[in-house]
Protein backbone atom coordinates (compact mmCIF):
# COMPACT_ATOMS: atom_id res chain seq x y z
CA UNK A 1 0.00 0.00 0.00
CA UNK A 2 1.25 3.53 -0.77
CA UNK A 3 2.52 5.55 2.19
CA UNK A 4 0.74 8.47 3.79
CA UNK A 5 3.76 10.52 4.93
CA UNK A 6 6.08 12.79 2.94
CA UNK A 7 9.36 11.14 2.00
CA UNK A 8 12.61 13.11 2.31
CA UNK A 9 14.94 12.33 -0.59
CA UNK A 10 17.01 15.20 -2.03
CA UNK A 11 17.67 13.26 -5.23
CA UNK A 12 13.99 13.21 -6.22
CA UNK A 13 11.79 16.13 -7.34
CA UNK A 14 9.34 17.27 -4.69
CA UNK A 15 5.65 17.95 -5.30
CA UNK A 16 3.43 20.13 -3.12
CA UNK A 17 -0.34 20.02 -3.60
CA UNK A 18 -3.17 22.10 -2.17
CA UNK A 19 -6.69 20.70 -2.32
CA UNK A 20 -9.85 22.79 -2.53
CA UNK A 21 -13.49 21.75 -2.51
CA UNK A 22 -15.19 18.51 -1.53
CA UNK A 23 -14.12 15.04 -0.39
CA UNK A 24 -13.95 13.91 -4.01
CA UNK A 25 -11.15 16.40 -4.60
CA UNK A 26 -9.26 15.01 -1.60
CA UNK A 27 -9.47 11.57 -3.17
CA UNK A 28 -8.35 12.98 -6.53
CA UNK A 29 -5.29 14.52 -4.85
CA UNK A 30 -4.49 11.10 -3.41
CA UNK A 31 -4.70 9.61 -6.91
CA UNK A 32 -2.49 12.37 -8.34
CA UNK A 33 0.16 11.77 -5.69
CA UNK A 34 0.11 8.04 -6.37
CA UNK A 35 0.71 8.63 -10.08
CA UNK A 36 3.51 11.11 -9.43
CA UNK A 37 5.11 8.94 -6.75
CA UNK A 38 5.28 6.06 -9.22
CA UNK A 39 6.98 8.46 -11.65
CA UNK A 40 9.71 9.30 -9.12
CA UNK A 41 8.32 12.34 -7.33
CA UNK A 42 8.05 12.66 -3.55
CA UNK A 43 5.55 14.60 -1.50
CA UNK A 44 6.51 17.66 0.50
CA UNK A 45 4.30 19.61 2.89
CA UNK A 46 6.46 22.73 2.52
CA UNK A 47 5.77 24.80 -0.58
CA UNK A 48 9.17 26.51 -0.20
CA UNK A 49 10.90 23.16 -0.92
CA UNK A 50 8.72 22.11 -3.85
CA UNK A 51 9.86 21.64 -7.42
CA UNK A 52 6.24 21.23 -8.53
CA UNK A 53 3.37 23.20 -6.96
CA UNK A 54 -0.17 22.04 -7.78
CA UNK A 55 -3.62 23.30 -6.79
CA UNK A 56 -6.46 20.80 -7.12
CA UNK A 57 -9.45 23.03 -7.71
CA UNK A 58 -13.23 23.30 -7.46
CA UNK A 59 -15.57 25.31 -9.71
CA UNK A 60 -18.90 24.77 -7.96
CA UNK A 61 -18.98 28.32 -6.55
CA UNK A 62 -17.38 31.54 -7.71
CA UNK A 63 -15.71 32.26 -4.37
CA UNK A 64 -13.85 28.93 -4.61
CA UNK A 65 -12.37 30.01 -7.95
CA UNK A 66 -11.48 33.47 -6.65
CA UNK A 67 -9.43 31.88 -3.87
CA UNK A 68 -7.41 29.99 -6.48
CA UNK A 69 -6.57 33.15 -8.45
CA UNK A 70 -5.15 34.58 -5.22
CA UNK A 71 -3.11 31.45 -4.59
CA UNK A 72 -1.72 31.50 -8.13
CA UNK A 73 -0.15 34.87 -7.34
CA UNK A 74 1.55 33.28 -4.31
CA UNK A 75 2.73 30.34 -6.41
CA UNK A 76 4.23 32.73 -8.98
CA UNK A 77 6.33 34.33 -6.26
CA UNK A 78 7.92 30.92 -5.66
CA UNK A 79 8.62 30.67 -9.37
CA UNK A 80 10.31 34.09 -9.39
CA UNK A 81 12.42 33.30 -6.34
CA UNK A 82 13.52 29.78 -7.27
CA UNK A 83 14.61 28.77 -10.74
CA UNK A 84 12.92 25.74 -12.26
CA UNK A 85 9.78 25.70 -10.12
CA UNK A 86 6.71 24.47 -12.03
CA UNK A 87 3.19 25.56 -11.07
CA UNK A 88 0.01 23.87 -12.22
CA UNK A 89 -3.75 23.87 -11.83
CA UNK A 90 -5.57 20.54 -11.89
CA UNK A 91 -9.21 19.55 -11.44
CA UNK A 92 -12.50 21.25 -12.27
CA UNK A 93 -11.22 24.81 -12.61
CA UNK A 94 -8.56 23.57 -15.03
CA UNK A 95 -11.30 22.08 -17.17
CA UNK A 96 -13.46 25.20 -17.08
CA UNK A 97 -10.89 28.01 -17.44
CA UNK A 98 -8.10 26.33 -19.35
CA UNK A 99 -7.18 29.21 -21.68
CA UNK A 100 -7.10 31.88 -18.97
CA UNK A 101 -5.06 29.65 -16.69
CA UNK A 102 -2.43 28.93 -19.33
CA UNK A 103 -1.53 32.62 -19.24
CA UNK A 104 -0.56 32.25 -15.56
CA UNK A 105 0.75 28.71 -14.98
CA UNK A 106 2.91 26.02 -16.58
CA UNK A 107 0.43 23.15 -16.42
CA UNK A 108 -3.34 22.76 -16.77
CA UNK A 109 -4.82 19.26 -16.30
CA UNK A 110 -8.48 18.28 -16.09
CA UNK A 111 -9.98 15.58 -13.84
CA UNK A 112 -9.62 12.79 -16.40
CA UNK A 113 -6.01 13.51 -17.41
CA UNK A 114 -4.07 12.70 -14.25
CA UNK A 115 -2.35 9.67 -15.78
CA UNK A 116 -0.62 12.03 -18.21
CA UNK A 117 0.83 14.30 -15.50
CA UNK A 118 4.37 12.78 -15.54
CA UNK A 119 4.59 13.23 -19.32
CA UNK A 120 3.15 16.75 -19.17
CA UNK A 121 5.63 17.78 -16.48
CA UNK A 122 8.57 16.46 -18.50
CA UNK A 123 7.45 18.41 -21.57
CA UNK A 124 7.22 21.79 -19.83
CA UNK A 125 9.68 24.50 -20.88
CA UNK A 126 9.56 28.27 -20.21
CA UNK A 127 8.08 28.70 -23.69
CA UNK A 128 5.77 25.67 -23.74
CA UNK A 129 3.21 25.26 -20.96
CA UNK A 130 1.30 21.98 -21.12
CA UNK A 131 -2.42 21.26 -21.12
CA UNK A 132 -4.67 18.19 -21.13
CA UNK A 133 -8.33 18.70 -20.32
CA UNK A 134 -9.89 15.93 -22.39
CA UNK A 135 -12.87 14.32 -20.69
CA UNK A 136 -13.26 10.54 -20.73
CA UNK A 137 -16.21 8.16 -20.84
CA UNK A 138 -14.17 5.34 -19.26
CA UNK A 139 -11.61 6.72 -16.79
CA UNK A 140 -12.25 5.78 -13.14
CA UNK A 141 -8.62 5.34 -11.89
CA UNK A 142 -9.77 1.98 -10.54
CA UNK A 143 -6.29 0.42 -10.73
CA UNK A 144 -4.52 3.19 -8.82
CA UNK A 145 -3.90 2.83 -5.08
CA UNK A 146 -4.22 6.37 -3.70
CA UNK A 147 -1.52 7.88 -1.49
CA UNK A 148 -3.47 8.50 1.72
CA UNK A 149 -3.29 12.09 2.93
CA UNK A 150 -5.23 11.72 6.17
CA UNK A 151 -3.20 12.35 9.29
CA UNK A 152 -4.62 9.77 11.69
CA UNK A 153 -4.88 6.62 9.55
CA UNK A 154 -8.47 6.02 10.68
CA UNK A 155 -10.78 7.21 7.88
CA UNK A 156 -10.27 7.09 4.13
CA UNK A 157 -12.17 8.05 0.99
CA UNK A 158 -12.84 5.64 -1.89
CA UNK A 159 -14.12 6.96 -5.19
CA UNK A 160 -16.73 4.58 -6.62
CA UNK A 161 -17.71 6.59 -9.70
CA UNK A 162 -16.91 9.75 -11.62
CA UNK A 163 -18.91 12.39 -13.43
CA UNK A 164 -22.63 13.10 -13.36
CA UNK A 165 -25.60 12.73 -15.73
CA UNK A 166 -28.13 14.85 -13.85
CA UNK A 167 -27.36 18.26 -15.40
CA UNK A 168 -29.03 20.33 -12.68
CA UNK A 169 -29.46 23.77 -14.18
CA UNK A 170 -27.13 25.55 -11.72
CA UNK A 171 -24.31 22.97 -11.65
CA UNK A 172 -21.00 22.86 -13.56
CA UNK A 173 -20.06 19.29 -12.61
CA UNK A 174 -21.30 17.55 -15.80
CA UNK A 175 -19.22 20.02 -17.82
CA UNK A 176 -16.05 19.79 -15.70
CA UNK A 177 -16.12 16.09 -14.74
CA UNK A 178 -17.98 14.59 -17.68
CA UNK A 179 -20.53 11.83 -17.96
CA UNK A 180 -21.24 9.40 -15.14
CA UNK A 181 -19.35 6.10 -15.08
CA UNK A 182 -19.16 3.53 -12.31
CA UNK A 183 -16.03 1.77 -11.15
CA UNK A 184 -15.59 -2.02 -11.04
CA UNK A 185 -17.01 -3.06 -7.62
CA UNK A 186 -14.36 -5.70 -7.04
CA UNK A 187 -11.59 -3.07 -7.20
CA UNK A 188 -13.57 -0.98 -4.69
CA UNK A 189 -13.92 -3.92 -2.29
CA UNK A 190 -10.24 -4.76 -2.68
CA UNK A 191 -9.24 -1.17 -1.91
CA UNK A 192 -11.42 -1.21 1.21
CA UNK A 193 -9.92 -4.55 2.30
CA UNK A 194 -6.38 -3.23 1.95
CA UNK A 195 -7.30 -0.16 3.98
CA UNK A 196 -8.80 -2.31 6.74
CA UNK A 197 -5.76 -4.59 6.75
CA UNK A 198 -3.60 -1.49 7.18
CA UNK A 199 -5.49 -0.34 10.25
CA UNK A 200 -8.21 1.90 8.84
CA UNK A 201 -11.54 1.66 10.63
CA UNK A 202 -13.78 3.70 8.34
CA UNK A 203 -14.23 4.19 4.59
CA UNK A 204 -16.43 6.70 2.80
CA UNK A 205 -17.68 5.72 -0.66
CA UNK A 206 -17.71 8.81 -2.86
CA UNK A 207 -19.65 9.82 -5.95
CA UNK A 208 -21.48 12.84 -7.27
CA UNK A 209 -24.62 10.70 -7.02
CA UNK A 210 -23.82 7.40 -5.30
CA UNK A 211 -27.39 6.13 -5.57
CA UNK A 212 -27.09 5.89 -9.35
CA UNK A 213 -23.97 3.72 -9.11
CA UNK A 214 -24.42 0.75 -11.45
CA UNK A 215 -21.68 -1.47 -12.77
CA UNK A 216 -22.43 -3.69 -15.73
CA UNK A 217 -20.58 -6.91 -16.30
CA UNK A 218 -20.39 -7.14 -20.08
CA UNK A 219 -20.06 -10.92 -20.07
CA UNK A 220 -22.33 -11.86 -17.17
CA UNK A 221 -25.36 -9.61 -16.55
CA UNK A 222 -26.13 -11.66 -13.41
CA UNK A 223 -23.00 -10.08 -11.91
CA UNK A 224 -24.24 -6.51 -12.37
CA UNK A 225 -23.92 -4.50 -9.14
CA UNK A 226 -26.07 -1.58 -7.95
CA UNK A 227 -25.30 0.74 -5.05
CA UNK A 228 -27.18 -1.23 -2.40
CA UNK A 229 -25.29 -4.37 -3.40
CA UNK A 230 -21.97 -2.52 -3.35
CA UNK A 231 -22.73 -1.23 0.16
CA UNK A 232 -23.35 -4.79 1.29
CA UNK A 233 -20.15 -6.07 -0.31
CA UNK A 234 -18.05 -3.47 1.50
CA UNK A 235 -19.90 -3.92 4.81
CA UNK A 236 -19.16 -7.66 4.75
CA UNK A 237 -15.39 -7.07 4.81
CA UNK A 238 -15.55 -6.81 8.60
CA UNK A 239 -18.09 -5.70 11.21
CA UNK A 240 -15.27 -3.54 12.62
CA UNK A 241 -15.03 -1.50 9.40
CA UNK A 242 -17.46 1.40 9.30
CA UNK A 243 -18.92 2.29 5.91
CA UNK A 244 -20.15 5.76 4.98
CA UNK A 245 -21.15 7.26 1.64
CA UNK A 246 -21.72 10.61 -0.03
CA UNK A 247 -23.54 12.12 -1.84
CA UNK A 248 -27.09 10.78 -2.21
CA UNK A 249 -29.61 12.22 -4.65
CA UNK A 250 -33.25 12.47 -3.49
CA UNK A 251 -34.59 11.27 -6.84
CA UNK A 252 -32.53 8.06 -6.73
CA UNK A 253 -32.18 6.90 -3.14
CA UNK A 254 -33.99 3.58 -3.13
CA UNK A 255 -35.76 1.51 -0.52
CA UNK A 256 -33.14 -1.17 -1.19
CA UNK A 257 -30.37 1.20 -0.07
CA UNK A 258 -32.32 2.19 3.05
CA UNK A 259 -33.03 -1.42 4.04
CA UNK A 260 -29.40 -2.42 3.40
CA UNK A 261 -28.27 0.35 5.74
CA UNK A 262 -30.65 -0.93 8.40
CA UNK A 263 -29.44 -4.52 7.96
CA UNK A 264 -25.75 -3.89 8.69
CA UNK A 265 -24.73 -2.20 11.94
CA UNK A 266 -21.40 -1.09 10.46
CA UNK A 267 -23.07 0.88 7.65
CA UNK A 268 -23.27 4.26 9.33
CA UNK A 269 -26.74 5.64 9.89
CA UNK A 270 -26.22 8.96 8.16
CA UNK A 271 -27.42 10.22 4.78
CA UNK A 272 -26.40 13.49 3.18
CA UNK A 273 -29.48 14.29 1.10
CA UNK A 274 -29.21 17.70 -0.61
CA UNK A 275 -32.61 19.36 -0.96
CA UNK A 276 -31.40 22.72 -2.38
CA UNK A 277 -34.86 24.28 -2.01
CA UNK A 278 -38.14 23.55 -0.26
CA UNK A 279 -40.12 25.01 -3.17
CA UNK A 280 -41.34 22.67 -5.91
CA UNK A 281 -41.27 25.63 -8.30
CA UNK A 282 -37.58 26.22 -7.63
CA UNK A 283 -36.78 22.50 -7.73
CA UNK A 284 -38.29 22.23 -11.20
CA UNK A 285 -36.33 25.26 -12.36
CA UNK A 286 -33.17 23.72 -10.88
CA UNK A 287 -33.92 20.49 -12.82
CA UNK A 288 -33.64 18.43 -9.65
CA UNK A 289 -36.23 15.90 -10.96
CA UNK A 290 -38.16 15.65 -7.70
CA UNK A 291 -40.55 17.93 -5.86
CA UNK A 292 -41.10 18.88 -2.24
CA UNK A 293 -43.54 16.03 -1.65
CA UNK A 294 -41.14 13.43 -3.09
CA UNK A 295 -38.34 14.68 -0.86
CA UNK A 296 -40.47 14.56 2.27
CA UNK A 297 -41.67 11.06 1.39
CA UNK A 298 -38.05 9.87 1.13
CA UNK A 299 -37.27 11.43 4.52
CA UNK A 300 -40.31 9.72 6.01
CA UNK A 301 -39.21 6.36 4.55
CA UNK A 302 -35.70 6.75 5.92
CA UNK A 303 -36.97 7.56 9.39
CA UNK A 304 -39.53 4.76 9.39
CA UNK A 305 -36.81 2.19 8.67
CA UNK A 306 -33.88 3.86 10.50
CA UNK A 307 -35.40 6.07 13.23
CA UNK A 308 -32.05 7.43 14.45
CA UNK A 309 -30.60 8.10 11.00
CA UNK A 310 -28.64 11.33 10.76
CA UNK A 311 -29.80 13.63 7.97
CA UNK A 312 -27.80 16.52 6.53
CA UNK A 313 -28.43 18.61 3.45
CA UNK A 314 -27.43 21.43 1.09
CA UNK A 315 -29.53 24.59 0.64
CA UNK A 316 -29.25 27.33 -1.99
CA UNK A 317 -30.63 30.80 -1.21
CA UNK A 318 -31.66 33.21 -3.95
CA UNK A 319 -31.84 31.05 -7.08
CA UNK A 320 -33.21 32.74 -10.19
CA UNK A 321 -36.76 34.03 -9.70
CA UNK A 322 -37.00 32.91 -6.07
CA UNK A 323 -40.01 34.59 -4.46
CA UNK A 324 -40.59 35.27 -0.80
CA UNK A 325 -43.00 32.31 -0.79
CA UNK A 326 -40.33 30.05 -2.31
CA UNK A 327 -37.97 31.13 0.47
CA UNK A 328 -40.62 30.45 3.11
CA UNK A 329 -41.16 27.00 1.59
CA UNK A 330 -37.48 26.27 2.19
CA UNK A 331 -37.69 27.43 5.79
CA UNK A 332 -40.81 25.37 6.44
CA UNK A 333 -39.24 22.23 4.97
CA UNK A 334 -36.20 22.70 7.20
CA UNK A 335 -38.46 23.00 10.23
CA UNK A 336 -40.38 19.89 9.22
CA UNK A 337 -37.32 17.71 8.60
CA UNK A 338 -35.04 19.09 11.37
CA UNK A 339 -31.71 18.43 9.66
CA UNK A 340 -28.69 17.73 11.86
CA UNK A 341 -26.64 20.23 9.86
CA UNK A 342 -26.50 21.81 6.42
CA UNK A 343 -24.20 23.37 3.88
CA UNK A 344 -25.88 26.67 3.03
CA UNK A 345 -24.97 29.03 0.19
CA UNK A 346 -26.18 32.05 -1.69
CA UNK A 347 -26.73 31.21 -5.36
CA UNK A 348 -23.61 31.79 -7.44
CA UNK A 349 -24.23 31.74 -11.20
CA UNK A 350 -21.69 29.53 -12.97
CA UNK A 351 -20.84 30.31 -16.61
CA UNK A 352 -21.78 27.61 -19.07
CA UNK A 353 -24.58 26.09 -17.03
CA UNK A 354 -28.17 25.86 -18.24
CA UNK A 355 -29.22 28.42 -15.63
CA UNK A 356 -26.65 30.94 -16.88
CA UNK A 357 -28.10 30.65 -20.39
CA UNK A 358 -31.79 30.40 -19.54
CA UNK A 359 -32.46 32.09 -16.19
CA UNK A 360 -31.33 35.58 -15.13
CA UNK A 361 -29.46 35.91 -11.85
CA UNK A 362 -32.11 38.38 -10.77
CA UNK A 363 -32.13 38.22 -6.98
CA UNK A 364 -30.17 41.18 -5.53
CA UNK A 365 -27.09 40.22 -3.54
CA UNK A 366 -28.45 41.97 -0.45
CA UNK A 367 -31.65 39.90 -0.60
CA UNK A 368 -29.71 36.67 -1.18
CA UNK A 369 -27.63 37.48 1.88
CA UNK A 370 -30.69 38.29 3.97
CA UNK A 371 -32.36 35.01 3.02
CA UNK A 372 -29.16 33.03 3.55
CA UNK A 373 -28.78 34.53 7.02
CA UNK A 374 -32.34 33.47 7.86
CA UNK A 375 -31.57 29.94 6.67
CA UNK A 376 -28.34 29.81 8.69
CA UNK A 377 -30.06 31.07 11.83
CA UNK A 378 -32.89 28.55 11.47
CA UNK A 379 -30.47 25.69 10.88
CA UNK A 380 -28.62 26.65 14.05
CA UNK A 381 -31.85 26.20 15.99
CA UNK A 382 -32.67 22.96 14.15
CA UNK A 383 -29.18 21.56 14.84
CA UNK A 384 -29.61 22.25 18.55
CA UNK A 385 -33.10 20.71 18.50
CA UNK A 386 -31.76 17.61 16.72
CA UNK A 387 -28.88 17.24 19.17
CA UNK A 388 -31.09 17.67 22.23
CA UNK A 389 -32.89 14.47 21.22
CA UNK A 390 -29.59 12.63 21.78
CA UNK A 391 -29.36 13.46 25.51
CA UNK A 392 -29.38 10.26 27.55
CA UNK A 393 -28.60 8.02 24.57
CA UNK A 394 -25.68 5.60 24.56
CA UNK A 395 -23.54 5.76 21.43
CA UNK A 396 -20.63 3.89 19.91
CA UNK A 397 -18.00 6.39 18.84
CA UNK A 398 -14.94 5.96 16.63
CA UNK A 399 -12.09 7.94 18.18
CA UNK A 400 -10.49 10.45 15.80
CA UNK A 401 -8.04 12.00 18.26
CA UNK A 402 -7.76 14.74 20.90
CA UNK A 403 -10.44 17.41 21.06
CA UNK A 404 -9.27 20.69 19.52
CA UNK A 405 -10.61 22.72 22.45
CA UNK A 406 -9.47 20.49 25.31
CA UNK A 407 -6.48 18.16 25.05
CA UNK A 408 -7.77 16.18 28.03
CA UNK A 409 -10.75 15.09 25.96
CA UNK A 410 -11.11 12.91 22.88
CA UNK A 411 -13.39 13.48 19.93
CA UNK A 412 -15.02 11.17 17.42
CA UNK A 413 -18.18 10.61 15.45
CA UNK A 414 -21.20 8.51 16.21
CA UNK A 415 -22.78 6.40 13.49
CA UNK A 416 -25.11 9.35 12.77
CA UNK A 417 -22.01 11.47 11.93
CA UNK A 418 -22.56 13.70 14.95
CA UNK A 419 -19.38 14.86 16.64
CA UNK A 420 -18.90 13.71 20.24
CA UNK A 421 -16.40 14.85 22.88
CA UNK A 422 -15.66 12.77 25.98
CA UNK A 423 -12.99 12.23 28.66
CA UNK A 424 -9.66 10.76 27.52
CA UNK A 425 -9.06 7.42 29.21
CA UNK A 426 -6.05 6.39 27.16
CA UNK A 427 -7.66 5.34 23.87
CA UNK A 428 -6.00 6.16 20.57
CA UNK A 429 -7.33 7.15 17.17
CA UNK A 430 -9.14 4.17 15.64
CA UNK A 431 -10.46 2.74 18.92
CA UNK A 432 -14.19 2.44 19.58
CA UNK A 433 -15.68 3.92 22.77
CA UNK A 434 -19.08 3.61 24.41
CA UNK A 435 -20.38 6.97 25.65
CA UNK A 436 -23.57 8.54 26.99
CA UNK A 437 -24.72 12.00 25.89
CA UNK A 438 -25.11 14.34 28.88
CA UNK A 439 -25.42 17.75 27.19
CA UNK A 440 -25.17 19.33 23.76
CA UNK A 441 -24.41 22.41 21.71
CA UNK A 442 -25.70 22.99 18.19
CA UNK A 443 -22.50 21.37 16.85
CA UNK A 444 -21.39 18.82 19.45
CA UNK A 445 -22.60 16.04 21.72
CA UNK A 446 -20.91 16.29 25.13
CA UNK A 447 -20.59 12.81 26.60
CA UNK A 448 -19.48 10.80 29.59
CA UNK A 449 -17.80 7.41 29.44
CA UNK A 450 -19.78 4.26 30.15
Amino acid sequence: MNGIRPISDPSKPKVYIETYGCQRNVNDSEVILSILQDAGYVLTENMNDADVILANTCSIRDNAEQRIWGRIDQFRLQKRNREGVVIGIVGCMAERLKDKLLEKVDLVAGPDSYRSLPQLLKAITPETPQINVLLSHEETYADIAPVRLDKNGVSAFISIMRGCNNVCSYCVVPYTRGAERSRDPYTIVNEAKVLYENGYKEVTLLGQNVDSYFWKDAERPDRNVNFAQLLEMVAKISPELRVRFSTSHPKDISDEVIYTMALYENICKHIHLPVQSGSSVMLEKMRRKYNREWYLERVAKIRSVIPDCGLTTDVIAGFSGETEQDHKDTLSLMEEVVFDSAFMFAYSERPGTLASKKYPDDIPYSLKTERLNEIIALQGRMSLKSNEKEIGKRLKVLVEGPSKKNQKELCGRASSNKMCVFPDMGEKAGDYCEVEVVSVTSATLICKRI
